[in-house]
């Protein structure tokens, strides 16, 4: 029997915030959209990338003198230089770096060896209602491993849920839905330019897979993440939550199933940015007050009763 094999960057325990319960969240490495503020940035490309954290360096120039590339340098200055276009991720200098101010992000895995790692902490999900949630990037990049998983996870019993961007052929939506209990999905805005503008897409093709994800009854958990100048009104924040609403038409059950999450975009992942030798576009955005998230919360849930903020 086929065991297919996906790359993730993360397989996080002990999740609280992926869904019910507590739950093992594995992080695909994959990305469609190209939003400015991303908060896994290691994820957006599916590749194996090395990620340098200088705070951590030591400066035993042991990376430079391993790389069989060239790419490590230790000046005579004791600067660290990384040479990303010489790099070919061979991983040696990762193996010799003790201080792991190198790293690499991504693993190959497969199927079964991953089940391995979720049934670990199968009496935790026993527990608390929770399971296994796949993340991203984006599953559905992955559709072979990911639609694997969440069967082999459903067969051992186990509660799944998916986090998506929905940017995918619907069929690949259609093929995980008897295999997932729950989905989590992000509205970022309405209006296609300022959507394009934000992610580099546009939201045309998630919001008709939204209303076809709806009509199936489905669980779906939405959510906004609140981010400066992109979608930070009430009046932003209340049309989503009044599009959630109309997706109640047609819909088994109506509005039950449905929620609405507002997650405030915060600047921890700027450390990120920079070990992979990337600038942080969202270097000058200040988080949104608790205030400014109250004010937003009323607004959708003038909509919606299942409303939350974090």
């Amino acid at each position: 029997m086929a065991d297919p094999t996906g790359l993730v960057f993360n397989v996080q325990r002990f999740s609280i915030h992926d869904g019910p319960g507590i739950r093992t969240t594995a992080f695909l490495k994959g990305c469609p959209l190209r939003c400015f503020w991303c908060h896994n940035p290691e994820g957006v490309y599916p590749r194996l990338e090395v990620q340098f954290h200088s705070s951590r360096c030591i400066g035993c120039g042991e990376c430079a003198r391993i790389c069989p590339q060239g790419a490590q340098e230790l000046l005579p200055s004791g600067e660290r230089v990384y040479h990303r276009e010489r790099c070919i991720t061979c991983g040696e200098c990762v193996e010799a770096c003790f201080a792991e101010s190198l790293q690499i992000t991504g693993r190959e895995v497969s199927v079964s060896g991953l089940l391995r790692e979720i049934l670990a902490d199968r009496v935790f999900y026993e527990t608390s209602g929770g399971g296994l949630t796949l993340s991203g990037g984006e599953p559905m990049l992955q559709p072979e491993f990911s639609l694997a998983l969440l069967a082999a996870c459903k067969a051992e019993g186990l509660q799944t849920a998916i986090e998506s961007t929905l940017l995918c052929r619907w069929e690949l939506i259609e093929a995980a839905l008897p295999l997932t209990d729950l989905f989590m999905v992000d509205i970022k805005h309405l209006d296609d330019a300022r959507h394009r503008a934000a992610t580099g897409v546009s939201n045309r093709p998630i919001l008709e897979n939204i209303a076809r994800l709806a009509r199936t009854g489905k669980p779906v958990i939405f959510r906004t993440p609140v981010v400066p100048g992109v979608n930070d009104t009430p009046a932003e924040v209340g049309a989503i939550a009044a599009f959630i609403s109309g997706l109640a038409l047609g819909r088994p059950g109506g509005l039950k199933g449905l929620s609405y999450e507002l997650l405030a975009f915060h600047r921890l992942a700027e450390e990120k940015y920079h070990s992979l030798g990337l600038e942080y576009p969202a270097a000058e955005l200040i988080p949104p007050s608790k205030e400014q998230m109250a004010a937003l919360l009323e607004a959708a849930s003038a909509h919606l009763t299942a409303v939350r903020g974090r």
